[in-house]
């Protein structure tokens, strides 16, 4: 249960924050239409990550891969951003804060969010496998696309399985988990490595942490306050707080 007791506690350790991170998942984009990756009825219930998200798959059948991601490129970008990614904006306006997130959907810069850090990349950018030339997507285009320079394929811009992510992203998240004081985690399973170690470095760090997520992750435990609701209820309610 949601008491005003625990939401003013809450909102007013973030008023109280010099260091706010965010730390957002595939959930957070759920009530926006775009679908999860391990919910029952998840992505990967449907799919095969090993043939349409490996970069093994994408070197050895590109035009299948990227059939795959023409399809989610299409449908994300009718969606629009939800209550929570607004809150999320409406808070960085009144706080100083960074967002890490896993998404790859571009809906946080939609909503106005400016501090981000796409730590999987974006799935409306892509990036040659030759020449390294990254474009934004013009996804009326024919697949798979090819670079204006050099002629080879473009790929999308995002960190499939078998990649690593990049390497400026990933020091600069490790730099901010590692000095913030409030860390808030919203809609993520933390299944995913290497993004599922950020909390526990800011737990180390003795941050105060808040995980929003409808399920319990291995993480609840350590959290000082975690709520079993979407960022959509939770996050609006600590901005109207916060003004």
């Amino acid at each position: 249960m949601i008491t005003d007791e625990i939401m003013k506690t809450v909102s007013k350790k973030i008023d109280n924050s010099t260091s706010l991170v965010f730390l957002t998942g595939a959930g957070i984009s759920k009530e926006s239409g775009i679908p999860t990756f391990r919910d029952h009825d998840g992505l990967w219930k449907t799919y095969d990550p090993a043939k349409l998200a490996s970069y093994s798959s994408f070197i050895t059948n590109p035009k299948l891969v990227w059939e795959f991601f023409h399809d989610r490129q299409k449908s994300i970008s009718t969606k629009e951003p939800n209550k929570a990614h607004f809150a999320i904006s409406e808070i960085e306006l009144l706080k100083k804060s960074w967002l890490l997130t896993q998404n790859i959907d571009g809906l946080h810069s939609k909503a106005g969010t400016k501090n981000i850090i796409e730590l999987h990349g974006n799935i409306f950018n892509v990036k040659c496998i030759n020449c390294l030339r990254k474009e934004v997507l013009d996804i009326n285009a024919e697949i798979p696309p090819l670079c204006r320079d050099c002629g080879s394929i473009l790929k999308p811009d995002v960190i499939l399985f078998e990649e690593t992510l990049d390497m400026d992203n990933w020091d600069t998240a490790i730099n901010l988990v590692s000095s913030c004081d409030v860390m808030v985690i919203i809609g993520t399973s933390l299944e995913v490595g290497p993004v599922n170690t950020l909390p526990n470095i800011a737990y180390k760090n003795n941050s105060f942490l808040i995980e929003i997520n409808p399920q319990d992750t291995w993480f609840t435990p350590y959290a000082d306050f975690s709520f079993r609701y979407s960022g959509s209820i939770i996050l609006p309610k600590i901005v109207e707080l916060l003004k």
